[in-house]
């Protein structure tokens, strides 16, 4: 299909095609009208070079060199076939061959060490999703294979690929991620999901250097899944860790301690961090003046720039002189140059930068409720803002392991949980949080929802029933004991729920909605907006009453990676609840508070989900008992699926329009932004 589609580049003669011993400079616009079916955006050398019969010449930023300079550790750059892989990975632009420079201007939305939105522009990951959120194609990895029964994944990497300081990248650096820091509690205290296969440990295993095969306990179909969506890069440099890695060198305690450090383990964390987070704080922020003695600022990567420079206030990246991938004229990407982030905490400052165009591209925590103010802004500002639909919603959850046992048991009751769900009044987020464009829904676990999952369970308690809501509420025994309005606990005392929120989450117009929804059936509500870091740090402490963050995630996805569906019901940077129930789990039951007996049947079926074929009748029943489960116990509650701005310069070029505005694709990646360019 590749080769029929360059042959006819080569017969309708487009536009920037060289010599016929030259590769055709081919865009996916080129092709527009000429392919029979969509034209790949991206291809293997040999491939390119064998259908086009032709010879790709590779050329290089002009200013790499001084760029590189600027790369404390990095030695004098060699020439560019020797930074090159032995096979690139050949990019089709959308539009044009780019031009190289220029500073891509971006804006987190918290005063932390960045967002996903900013790291999905450089991330790259063994695949990826291609552009049509279906089709996972390679990426650093040259390609895979499964065995029949999708226990053993064999993955080929790209012969001669080197990290950001020149050193070998190698099927070693795979088997390193796993093996000594994903399975090391002393950098990941507990085993992620995606991890495992089956619950059990894999075996990762550098075969050649260029080979490496994840052998797995139970098949697991998803494990490419979660290889293509997430930030998770199931790769990290050996060649610098092992020096400060106890398991693999007798002198690391020693070599760290020389730097500064307690010991190896200190170290590592230094630069990778103790999450699978890529985002960490580096040491230009945490070292102080350790740092002139450390071997470099930050750790080697396969990422298309390179964080030069980090402080409290933001982030400035320089383009990765042995980045993997070039377009279709030979031209090393990425395009840009350098890459500058800021954080800015508050909402209102940040919608006045976009509306200044001081931004070139954001999507993370622009809510619906700009969206007027920046559509009327466009022309102004210089910039398009385009509305597309999200995947993850709003989606509130209460403590059901509260420390205080009143509450705990409070919230543990289904009948209060289902009271609050019933007394929100979707119909009104909708139409004045959403301007009437989302649809109101129910927490079910997959978004968008199969259809293999039956409709009823998306509107399961979702409708607006205050009168339903009084009555459990009542039979429950909350009840307002002094005639102030409000109810009270059992005891008599005031019930009042404090809720604490992050407009990286929501808006703060939903949450004083569903506020006053709760306080008009009894429940008095009070609201406090903090920052992303003020929520999660206290979310993870067990402190909170409810917490709420977009939720909800693909099939394909949870394939993979079923975090959302076992305590505490997601990962540090979302909305979790059963804190102490993980905490039982995790201890076999040691520590914290024993779960009830649904949630041992939810991962049960969660098991049967990620270990049957796609399709199957066993992965279909297991992901109907899933829903079944997570709707019928109302544990998070649904709000409203609304669409979401993107927004971005006029003058960023290459940027095709998304299908989402979602996290739950990894937001730009499947969009290949290391092709983008900035014109004046």
């Amino acid at each position: 299909m590749k080769k029929l589609l360059l042959s006819g580049v080569a017969a309708f003669a487009l536009p920037g095609m060289a010599a016929a011993a030259s590769c055709p400079a081919v865009t996916v616009a080129d092709m527009q009208g000429v392919a029979a079916g969509a034209f790949p955006q991206q291809f293997e050398l040999a491939e390119f070079q064998g259908a086009a019969s032709c010879e790709l010449a590779f050329s290089a930023n002009p200013a790499i060199a001084d760029l590189n300079a600027r790369i404390r550790g990095n030695g004098e750059l060699p020439a560019l076939a020797d930074r090159l892989p032995a096979e690139p990975l050949v990019v089709a632009p959308y539009d044009a061959i780019g031009s190289y420079g220029g500073q891509l201007d971006a804006l987190s939305n918290a005063t932390e060490s960045g967002t996903s939105d900013f790291l999905s522009v450089r991330h790259v990951n063994l695949f990826r999703y291609s552009d049509d959120l279906q089709t996972v194609v390679p990426n650093v990895a040259k390609s895979w294979a499964w065995n029949d029964d999708f226990t053993q994944l064999t993955v080929t990497l790209r012969k001669g690929h080197k990290w950001s300081d020149g050193a070998p990248f190698t099927a070693a650096d795979v088997a390193f991620w796993y093996n000594n820091l994903m399975m090391d509690t002393n950098v990941i205290a507990e085993a992620k999901d995606y991890a495992l296969a089956g619950g059990k440990p894999m075996k990762v295993e550098a075969v050649d250097d260029v080979t490496v095969t994840f052998t797995l306990e139970a098949p697991k179909p998803g494990l490419i899944e979660t290889f293509s969506f997430t930030y998770v890069q199931p790769f990290q440099p050996k060649h610098f860790f092992e020096q400060f890695h106890p398991a693999l060198n007798d002198q690391a305690d020693a070599n760290a301690k020389a730097l500064g450090y307690e010991g190896g383990y200190d170290l590592i964390k230094a630069y990778y961090g103790n999450s699978d987070w890529m985002d960490t704080p580096s040491p230009m922020l945490t070292a102080g003046d350790k740092l002139a003695d450390l071997p470099r600022d930050t750790m080697p990567t396969l990422e298309s720039h390179i964080l030069v420079k980090e402080t409290t206030e933001g982030r400035h990246y320089v383009a990765n002189p042995y980045f993997f991938q070039v377009d279709t004229a030979g031209n090393q990407l990425p395009y840009i140059s350098e890459m500058d982030e800021i954080y800015v905490g508050d909402e209102e400052v940040r919608t006045l930068k976009l509306l200044n165009g001081e931004v070139d591209y954001k999507s993370q925590a622009v809510n619906l409720t700009s969206a007027p103010v920046l559509l009327e802004g466009q022309e102004k500002g210089n910039y398009t803002v385009d509305v597309k639909p999200g995947i993850a919603s709003p989606t509130i959850s209460f403590n059901v392991t509260a420390e205080d046992e009143a509450r705990r048991a409070i919230f543990g009751d289904v009948r209060f949980r289902t009271a609050m769900s019933v007394a929100i009044n979707r119909d009104e987020l909708n139409e004045v949080v959403a301007f009437g464009l989302g649809t109101p829904t129910q927490y079910i676990g997959f978004s968008p929802r199969p259809d293999f999952i039956d409709a009823k369970w998306s509107d399961h308690e979702a409708g607006f029933d205050p009168a339903r809501a009084n009555a459990l509420l009542d039979e429950m025994g909350l009840v307002d004991k002094d005639g102030d309005g409000a109810r009270d606990l059992p005891d008599g005392s005031p019930f009042v729920l404090d809720w604490q929120f992050s407009t990286q989450a929501s808006s703060a117009q939903l949450v004083e909605l569903v506020a006053q929804n709760w306080t008009d059936v009894g429940v008095k509500t009070t609201i406090k907006e903090v920052t992303s870091d003020e929520f999660r740090s206290a979310q993870s402490s067990n402190q909170l009453d409810i917490t709420m963050w977009g939720k909800g995630q693909p099939a394909g996805s949870i394939l993979g990676d079923g975090e959302i569906w076992v305590p505490p019901f997601d990962g540090y940077f979302d909305v979790r609840t059963g804190m102490l129930w993980a905490e039982y789990i995790s201890s076999n039951g040691e520590n914290g508070v024993e779960p009830p007996a649904w949630v041992a049947d939810l991962k049960g079926a969660l098991d049967t989900y990620q270990s049957s074929a796609p399709g199957t009748d066993a992965s279909i029943a297991a992901a109907q008992k899933m829903v079944e489960i997570m709707a019928g116990q109302v544990l998070f509650i649904g709000t409203v699926n609304a669409p979401a701005p993107i927004y971005r310069s006029n003058n960023l070029k290459n940027f095709t329009e998304f299908k989402t505005q979602s996290y739950e694709f990894y937001r730009t990646y499947p969009y290949r932004p290391a092709q983008w360019f900035l014109t004046e």
